[in-house]
């Protein structure tokens, strides 16, 4: 009909009454679920009284007092370890394999010199291969270790892992010490295995060609009774550090007595 105004549609109406309650109600709940929960995290993370307080920092203190006990003991117990290895002194072996005991053995002595100067070369050869260079002199030291070598000197120096060995031009530099030919290099140990080994390996199986070729100085003699020092100076290693640190270094002890040790 035309003139007729339509009903009101309060059914709509009522229920998006019901809606915004029941939104409403929600999140009310969540926000009291979230103040408790906040409430109750704030009440585990920090006391809400002075006497809760004093005593979470009681125990506290107890605890650290504990650890400073414990860590005392273990400090002790570490001071009373250091003394007991200071008064026993160095390990004999320990000093024996770092050069730092006289020793005495049999052994065999190896010298090296230049060949003879000449007005005139054989064809190929150089003047430089009429000296000693310094992969002799290791090709030397190396088959003597590999030989069985218990203890070596070069020019009467005592080898260690610290030693300072090379060659410039004709001379040999030792640990700051100047040298020149003959070289002497002598180990202690069974002297017919190091002979048999020695002569054996590449590098002086080369060198003893130039000796047969060019003259070069060769000599190996066994020895019944030889005597080496006590390696001289600091062993101490020296290591990288950063700049304006101080390096770092360990602690050595000084050379035993001249009589050492015998192998």
């Amino acid at each position: 009909m035309s003139g007729t105004v339509p009903p009101p549609r309060r059914g709509r109406a009522r229920r998006t009454g019901h809606w915004s309650l029941a939104v409403v109600g929600v999140l009310a709940g969540i926000l009291f679920a979230t103040n408790a929960r906040l409430f109750a995290e704030a009440d585990t993370r920090r006391p809400e009284n002075l006497v809760d307080l004093v005593r979470v920092e009681r125990d506290r203190l107890e605890q650290t007092n504990a650890d400073v006990i414990e860590l005392r003991a273990e400090v002790a117990d570490l001071v009373a370890s250091a003394d007991e290895f200071s008064q026993a002194g160095p390990d004999p072996e320990v000093e024996y394999a770092a050069g730092r005991s006289a020793v005495t053995g049999p052994g065999v002595v190896v010298k090296l010199w230049d060949a003879p100067r000449r007005d005139t070369l054989p064809p190929g050869v150089q003047p430089d291969d009429l000296v000693v260079h310094q992969q002799d002199l290791e090709g030397v030291m190396n088959g003597l270790w590999a030989g069985g070598a218990e203890a070596m000197t070069v020019q009467g120096h005592r080898v260690t892992a610290t030693s300072s060995i090379r060659c410039v031009g004709n001379v040999l530099l030792i640990d700051g010490s100047v040298y020149s030919p003959p070289y002497a290099i002598a180990a202690i140990g069974d002297p017919a295995q190091l002979r048999r080994v020695l002569v054996s390996s590449a590098p002086v199986a080369l060198y003893l060609d130039y000796v047969e070729a060019l003259q070069l100085g060769w000599s190996l003699d066994e020895e019944s009774e030889l005597e080496f020092p006590a390696a001289e100076g600091s062993i101490a290693m020296a290591y990288a550090h950063k700049p304006g640190q101080e390096p770092i270094t360990l602690p050595t002890t000084e050379p035993s007595p001249a009589n050492g040790s015998t192998p």
